[in-house]
């Protein structure tokens, strides 16, 4: 099984190096000079020549490509390693495509089910697609939106599948008080 450590992002210059989408805690451990990652699509490995950051985005270069023509076809490519090689001291370790089913719940009301979580300036953002119960109590399955920090997430679950909210006012339609 592998595990989605970021995703290539447009090109920068014209010798093949690349934006990315960083969907790892530790980017500067992860991204090192000569590691070598999974593609998904497979379009085969990528060893990892350069990493750099430059204005907030990390901007990776790869031997296998050699120049902007080559960076363009391979955007939006997922990078992956092996999920063993991202085993964690901590217990209490997980990854972001161990939410993906997760319930989200404001204490015993079922909010809905984590559907994505997409990568922000700021913070992650939480995909939730509405339960029954939560349309019923809206009149909307509209897809929520929460930011990803502690202070709104203060627990998440793996083991048990869910992740406990405590929003602000207003950020969830139906829990305003």
């Amino acid at each position: 099984m592998s595990t989605v450590v970021a995703r290539l992002g447009k090109p920068h210059g014209i010798r093949g190096e690349m934006t990315v989408e960083v969907r790892t805690d530790d980017p500067d451990e992860r991204f090192v000079p000569e590691a070598v990652f999974g593609t998904e699509p497979d379009i085969g490995p990528l060893t990892l020549t350069r990493a750099r950051w430059h204005r907030d985005r990390l901007l990776l270069s790869f031997a296998e490509v050699p120049d902007r023509n080559r960076a363009e076809e391979i955007r939006n490519t997922l990078i992956t390693v092996d999920a063993e090689d991202t085993e964690d001291d901590d217990e209490d370790a997980w990854y972001i495509d161990d939410l993906i089913g997760a319930d989200a719940l404001i204490g015993e009301h079922l909010v809905g089910k984590v559907s994505g979580v997409s990568p922000g300036a700021a913070q992650d953002l939480l995909h939730i697609t509405p339960s029954a119960e939560q349309v019923e109590r809206t009149g909307s399955d509209e897809e929520i939106l929460v930011p990803f920090v502690a202070e709104i997430v203060p627990e998440v679950d793996i083991d048990a599948g869910r992740i406990v909210l405590t929003p602000p006012a207003g950020l969830i339609p139906g829990f305003d008080d």
